[in-house]
């Protein structure tokens, strides 16, 4: 049994942030979960994934965050305790569905988990979505610590369902991706089976119907108000006359400061998990006792400005600060010792930074900047389209996915890049706006994620671009997730179709399509420079499993290869090819038997034919 699906209330476990919000979910009774994988949120989906195989959970890897919230909210709205994940620029895409689905409601819980990501670690921007809840009128809560992350869940289940609107859990990836110790709680066993009751003139959307409902949503919202000031996510602890408003993970960072400089007679903190709507009560009666305040939050000055309007209307004088010059930024993640320099700071607490240890003595570490791993095909396919446009102009729009590294020299396959699914767009706007040459790239997740309409267009308009597929049969760097493009057979699931990449792109009227296998060098090459040469919209689907999932699998795999004695050092492999088996020892390129996948493609490309397979003793 999946360990997320024991029923022992009261037994504690050690668990990452992900992993307690699942198990929240399967204690709230959830019945149906829908998703697209994002990092941070992806261990959400994939522990949902594999408890549904095991339980009656329904749950589905969606084709994108709009399509995952569109079939929760039937599921909601026939009864079911639904939920819908997906990462904070997932959102964006969900946006069109979410901002009228509040005038709808649902019948049955809906929480949708926004994970939200600062710094950046692992996508385009650090979008603070927090701003979803002013934007669509639903409630928005936020844990700070593992085990309220698992808490808050059931908590967000019975807010929906008081309200009769969907929820958003707003994390972030400290919360995401930090462990801790969480105590199970009670499962409640989940409603598998729903009915659907029609009732057109309140769910369907069409202008009449929605003036009536927005009415509705604006009384939902002020109940919701209502119920954050007695939310035991909004609490209010110490008396001092130093305050402190904080949320997520930056509350648990306040609460260290404060004792870290023992001013917990001095302080009282407003701690913010229900974030909006803002329960301005209680944030008056917490200004009332306050000299001056202090709003920890990352991102952006969400709780801050909604804290200076509350004092406003109320007349309040108290200095209110958070995010200026030698206090927060609105740049990326904050961390412990940050904040209790800011407290110090702003509240003129003595305090001596911690002298750094001298670090002098040890030597810089080498950079490693992120990189394609070894036997990527998307490694081959950016050289072939390299030498196949060697004596061309051109202009490459990528996409997001692991092929999204190719950017970087000396492959340098990628110049421009906004969103999932801009390639297509984006390389029509090119090749219409300039005379070079566009080929765009787009993985096979990717693509059917929001790639296809681009396409759509550039056929329909009559664009001039190669379209480049990188069919590596899986959403390889949110962790191996399936896709309409993969064969579930191979997983050993049954009950799944499998669309083909070919059919669909021939379907829509392409005029040229083309399929490689990567490691062939010379015929991918050719392939590639005749799509390239072709007037109008061209496609090349290149297919090759993922190289990390064939090893987690233990797939068949090449033999390794090394470098012969016939190796004259013009370092081909390593100036066009970059692969990180190589290395250089004492002036000679190596290849890292460890790391080398067997896919020869490194052996295609030496003009002195020197990398050779190793030998099977070797």
């Amino acid at each position: 049994m999946h360990k997320l699906l024991q029923d022992k209330p009261g037994e504690k476990m050690f668990l990452l942030g992900n992993e307690a919000i699942a198990r929240g979910a399967v204690e709230a009774g959830v019945a149906f979960a829908s998703t697209y994988p994002g990092t941070p949120s992806s261990e959400i989906s994939f522990n949902l994934f594999r408890m549904a195989r095991e339980s009656e959970l329904y749950f589905e890897y969606s084709t994108n965050e709009k399509v995952a919230l569109e079939v929760a909210a039937a599921a909601a709205n026939c009864g079911l305790r639904s939920m819908c994940i997906m990462k904070h620029v997932g959102v964006n895409v969900a946006a069109d569905a979410l901002m009228t689905l509040a005038y709808v409601g649902v019948k049955g819980g809906l929480v949708i988990i926004s994970a939200d990501d600062p710094y950046m670690f692992s996508s385009q921007n650090e979008q603070d979505n927090r701003y979803y809840g002013k934007l669509s009128g639903l409630p928005i809560l936020e844990p700070s610590t593992i085990d309220e992350a698992r808490r808050i869940i059931a908590d967000a289940f019975d807010l929906s369902e008081d309200l009769g609107i969907p929820v958003i859990v707003r994390t972030t990836t400290r919360i995401n991706h930090s462990t801790g110790a969480v105590e199970f709680g009670t499962r409640i066993p989940p409603k598998t089976a729903g009915t659907f009751e029609k009732d057109p003139f309140n769910l369907v959307t069409v202008p009449a119907v929605s003036r009536n409902l927005h009415v509705k949503l604006l009384e939902k919202i002020r109940r919701a108000e209502e119920i954050s000031c007695d939310s035991r996510y909004n609490v209010i602890q110490g008396d001092g006359s130093l305050g402190i408003i904080a949320n997520g993970v930056s509350a648990t960072y306040v609460e260290d400061a404060i004792r870290d400089l023992k001013i917990q007679e001095k302080t009282r903190v407003l701690r913010i998990g229900f974030s909006h709507p803002m329960p301005a009560p209680l944030v008056r009666t917490f200004l009332s006792g306050c000299e001056k305040v202090l709003v920890v939050e990352e991102g952006e000055p969400y709780m801050e400005e909604a804290v200076k309007a509350i004092a406003q209307e109320a007349g309040f004088v108290n200095p209110i600060k958070g995010k200026a010059d030698g206090l927060f930024s609105r740049l990326f993640e904050f961390d412990p010792a940050m904040v209790r320099e800011k407290i110090a700071s702003y509240f003129d607490i003595p305090y001596e930074v911690p002298d750094k240890p001298d670090l002098s003595d040890i030597p810089e570490l080498p950079q490693r900047p992120p990189n394609l791993c070894p036997g990527c095909a998307h490694r081959a396919v950016f050289y072939e389209v390299n030498k196949a446009t060697a004596d061309m102009e051109t202009i490459k729009p990528t996409d997001i996915g692991c092929y999204t590294l190719g950017f970087l020299p000396p492959l340098s396959a990628g110049d421009f890049l906004i969103c999932m699914g801009s390639s297509t767009g984006t390389a029509g706007g090119f090749s219409k706006a300039t005379s070079k040459k566009v080929i765009s790239y787009i993985g096979d997740s990717t693509f059917f994620h929001s790639g296809i309409p681009g396409l759509v267009n550039a056929v329909f308009n009559n664009h001039d671009m190669t379209l480049v597929i990188l069919d590596n049969r899986t959403t390889a760097m949110t962790g191996h997730q399936p896709h309409p493009g993969v064969d579930m057979k191979a997983y050993g699931m049954e009950g799944y179709n499998q669309i083909s990449i070919e059919s669909l792109v021939r379907g829509i009227g392409v005029g040229h399509v083309s399929v490689i296998k990567p490691y062939n060098v010379k015929k991918s090459m050719a392939a590639l420079k005749e799509a390239i040469e072709y007037k109008g919209v061209s496609v090349v689907i290149a297919q090759q499993d993922c190289a990390l999932q064939v090893k987690g699998t233990k797939k068949a795999a090449g033999r390794p290869f090394t470098v012969s004695d016939r190796c004259k050092d013009h370092r081909t492999c390593i100036n066009e090819l970059a692969c990180p088996a190589f290395y250089l020892e004492d002036g000679r390129v190596k290849i890292d038997a460890a790391l080398c996948t067997g896919c020869s493609v490194c052996a295609q490309v030496c003009p002195e034919n020197a990398i050779v397979p190793l030998p099977r003793n070797g």
